[in-house]
């Protein structure tokens, strides 16, 4: 039989033909949810930057570790949000974030061959000089990878319902596609941003009244911008908004602002909140549709008639909603000040970074300035076998919107990977955990410990 007749029979037999056309089908029962019981020694909930790190570390620690994603990929801020610009990790002509998360961006650098900032040149004012730009896709391949390496449990499309501790261990219910399960576990890690876990846990969160604007992050082209008429086009703009056609604080009243970067982080969606599927759902709308009216008007101006959209974001990323009452709150006295901890476990440096309607200012450290990260504000009062990494620390307001960027949320996660670690082996809680031996524990994975040479 010749191939093309072949491939032509098998075919044919794939769908019935020439044969009983049911001879394919399979009877099935309808499908069920698949209900399971896991037990791990550490839970982390969320997979974005701080909990990707975090599971790292505690894996490579040697711990059984499963981590609860509710999105498709790892990364959060730097991939599904598409700031793939972490930053920063040397201050001052020193690096003072290092380990497992500075090792992962030096990998996504190398293999997407791309360069380094130079560190030894002062920022000065201009700080997203010292911001390492990455492939997000790449970035998010290889933190998985390196998740799997560890020994880590992925767990994606799920999200708590339940967070119970009884019998000196946490009980974490999940729910997903078409899952039902119960992880009993003896440390839970809460990275989701939003303090979610801790609040199904019972513990107390903060929350500013009003909170700073999220960023859809995009890309446009198809103009040359040295040839466009700016003050026409800013003309236009505002006749647009006085018409109700657009909304001045969509992208920061600058429409010029806008083109300039091509959407490089200068969107800004007024109260976007990820806490829930209902708010996110809403700030992604919200992202969407005011790029959409965006777009359509600037087809209509002289020079902009191909403007075009070359790539989009997922999802709308959001800078602030929930923060924990911990043991230690971060004030922004202690953060531009560089007040170190006796309890510091790991370093941040970035400028005081309110967004508002109007755009933002930096606010930027004065010379030598190095904010360090206590123990205590990773861990909500009156809490057990538990701890937080990420942007959900507890801190006031000022000193969270530094706080905040990635790479010091690196340094938090590797702290409570670590913390969480002692904490299983020594059958302690996080905040007895001995000192010496959380930092020598940090530092033999390569992170840097403040007041440690």
């Amino acid at each position: 039989m010749k191939r093309r007749s072949a491939l032509a029979s098998i075919g044919a037999i794939s769908f019935g033909i020439g044969s009983n056309e049911n001879a394919a089908e399979i009877v099935r029962e309808p499908y069920k949810v698949k209900k399971q019981s896991l037990k791990t020694d550490i839970v982390v909930v969320g997979g974005g930057t701080a909990g990707v790190i975090a599971a790292i570390q505690a894996g490579r620690a040697g711990q059984k570790v499963i981590l609860i994603e509710n999105g498709s990929q790892l990364g959060g801020t730097t991939t599904t949000g598409g700031v793939a610009f972490p930053g920063i990790f040397f201050a001052w002509g020193k690096q003072v974030i290092g380990g497992i998360g500075w090792e992962l961006v030096q990998e996504a650098v190398a293999l997407n061959d791309d360069t380094l900032p130079n560190f030894s040149i002062p920022h000065g004012r201009h700080h997203p000089r010292h911001q390492v730009r990455l492939n997000g896709q790449l970035y998010a391949m290889l933190i998985e990878e390196k998740c799997l390496e560890a020994g880590v449990q992925l767990r994606f499309y799920e999200t708590p319902t339940r967070v119970a501790f009884q019998n000196n261990s946490w009980t974490i219910e999940t729910v997903g596609k078409g899952t039902n399960t119960e992880i009993t576990c003896k440390q839970l890690i809460d990275c989701t941003g939003n303090g979610y876990a801790a609040h199904l846990a019972g513990y107390k969160l903060l929350r500013e009244a009003e909170t700073q604007p999220g960023t859809l992050m995009f890309q446009i082209g198809g103009y040359d911008f040295k040839s466009l008429d700016l003050k026409m086009i800013q003309s236009k703009y505002q006749e647009a908004i006085q018409k109700g056609q657009l909304v001045k604080t969509d992208f920061r009243n600058n429409i010029v602002g806008l083109l300039k970067s091509q959407g490089d982080n200068i969107q800004h969606i007024l109260k976007a909140d990820s806490t829930t599927s209902e708010t996110h759902s809403v700030a992604n709308i919200q992202g969407r549709t005011a790029l959409l009216n965006t777009l359509r008007f600037l087809r209509t101006l002289p020079g902009l008639e191909k403007t075009k959209l070359i790539d989009m974001q997922n999802e709308t990323g959001v800078r602030e909603t929930y923060r924990i009452d911990g043991l230690y709150k971060i004030t922004h006295e202690d953060y531009v000040t560089g007040k170190l901890f006796d309890d510091a476990v790991s370093y941040s440096y970035y400028p005081i970074d309110v967004h508002d309607e109007n755009g933002v200012v930096p606010d930027h450290l004065k010379e030598g300035v190095v904010p360090s990260v206590p123990l205590r504000a990773l861990i909500p009062k009156n809490s057990k076998n538990f701890l937080v990494a990420g942007r959900c620390l507890s801190s006031d307001r000022l000193a969270n919107s530094a706080l905040r960027v990635q790479a010091s949320c690196m340094g938090m996660g590797q702290a409570a990977g670590a913390a969480a670690v002692l904490a299983c082996k020594l059958n302690k809680t996080p905040a007895d955990v001995p000192m010496k031996e959380l930092r020598q524990l940090i530092t033999e994975h390569g992170g840097i410990v403040p007041g440690i040479a």
